[in-house]
């Protein structure tokens, strides 16, 4: 074991794992595009973007020199009473991106303070002018982040059972389907007829950490419907979903209505720094407008609008400005509708799901679809073993990776996942 291995040992708790049976972590020393370099030399196809965030792939010149150009001119400054160019022309880009109506940038740290925000914005819009309003609606399966608030209006399961004490009520509306869709709606408007809901939170189109499950863009258009209908605030979590993701800029350019607030992180800044935005309408904005302090939106962060990082979105957006970015979202688009074709026929895959750039096999286990599914860990080390750095949900495993990943580095991801399914196949013919 390295000498760097034994002091992470020794001092580092990591995230979303037991530490007790896991193996040792990778040592990443450097990477370059879709390529992860280790202190052994192997290398490592990102395939994941890891954890979702590194659209562009990593090293991007573009983004480098813009970081090192804001870091000599200004690192951070306070963001309470003082303002920055680059915070300005982030939001103001972003809001140009988005429908008309969402205009008011509020800047803070990750996906999970995106939310958090999001959900207090929309409980202190009905405070502030006297209607009590304190319900929330979710779908099963949600996961919108590690803090409280996210935490209340996710899925309630093993991760949040120790704190299950402390969340807020919420309802929660089953996954749709083809079978449900239509009773869903009917309950959907049963609730929100009560007059007590403040907000219902989404994932649109895509519930990433439930196993990239899909849904139709149609059906979330009739819920935001009948939301708007009994004066309920909507909530796009886009923080997965957006930069491309799907195959549009966000997920909600394929809906025809459109949330009051929405969240965004992860890909927003290349994913080279931490940064959140939450982005309501201007009518959500008028409802903090007061002589009364205490009606003004009383939150933030040390680093909120931190310079280096509003400077690394805006050259993302720079990005995503060039032909080449989208024809490559196209590109890896066609691979996998064509990769679609091969895996749904495997008789160990229970079933195949695609939208943009996200692909997704949901392996036949004989455990449902489930993050603890015993051939996670198994899998996982398989393709480490073969050079792939993919991280299953479950028993389903996924592509998302940066833009700029080759064919022939998509080939071999598939062809390894392929030869997993086989394994399968051969494991349970034996038995």
């Amino acid at each position: 074991m390295s000498n760097w291995l034994q002091k992470d040992r020794s001092h580092v708790w990591h995230p979303f794992t037991q530490v007790q049976t896991a193996l040792d972590p990778l040592l990443i020393t450097h990477a370059k595009d879709a390529v992860l370099y280790a202190e052994d030399g192997k290398e490592y196809i990102d395939c994941n973007s890891s954890w979702w965030v590194n659209v562009h792939g990593h090293g991007n010149e573009h983004i480098v020199s813009a970081i090192a150009e804001q870091v000599a001119q200004l690192d951070h400054v306070i963001f309470a009473g003082v303002t920055h160019p680059k915070a300005i022309e982030l939001a103001a880009r972003v809001s140009d991106l988005l429908p008309d109506a969402l205009e008011k940038v509020f800047f803070s740290d990750n996906g999970s303070t995106a939310v958090e925000v999001a959900l207090k914005m929309a409980f202190q819009f009905w405070h502030n002018q006297d209607k009590p309003k304190h319900r929330v609606l979710a779908l099963d399966g949600a996961y919108h982040g590690d803090t409280f608030g996210a935490m209340s209006v996710g899925q309630r399961d093993y991760f949040n059972a120790p704190f299950e004490y402390f969340f807020f009520d919420v309802d929660y509306l089953d996954f749709p389907n083809e079978n449900n869709k239509s009773k869903l709606l009917a309950q959907a408007e049963m609730l929100f007829a009560t007059g007590e809901f403040a907000a219902f939170i989404v994932e649109p189109l895509i519930q990433g950490s439930a196993g990239m499950r899909m849904y139709e863009a149609d059906w979330l258009d009739a819920l935001v419907r009948i939301a708007r209908k009994y004066d309920v605030l909507v909530i796009f979590d886009e923080v997965m979903t957006a930069w491309g993701r799907t195959g549009e800029l966000f997920a909600m350019d394929y809906c025809e209505e459109k949330p009051d607030i929405v969240c965004l992180s992860k890909g927003l800044t290349g994913g080279v720094l931490p940064l959140g935005l939450t982005v309501a309408t201007n009518a959500i904005h008028a409802a903090f407008l007061s002589n009364e302090v205490a009606k003004g939106f009383l939150h933030g962060h040390s680093f909120t609008g931190n310079p280096i990082a509003c400077a690394s979105a805006c050259a993302s957006l720079d990005i995503f400005e060039k032909e080449e970015t989208w024809s490559n979202i196209t590109r890896i688009n066609k691979f996998l509708r064509e990769k679609k074709k091969l895996f749904e026929s495997h008789s160990q895959i229970e079933s195949v799901r695609m939208l943009g750039t996200i692909f997704a096999v949901e392996l036949k286990t004989g455990e449902g679809n489930t993050y603890f599914s015993g051939i996670r860990d198994q899998a996982y080390q398989f393709f480490i073993e073969n050079g792939l750095l993919m991280r299953p949900l479950g028993n389903v495993i996924f592509l998302n990776p940066p833009y700029c990943i080759t064919n022939e580095q998509m080939e071999k991801a598939f062809q390894k996942i392929l030869e997993l399914a086989d394994g399968l196949t051969a494991h349970n013919s034996s038995i």
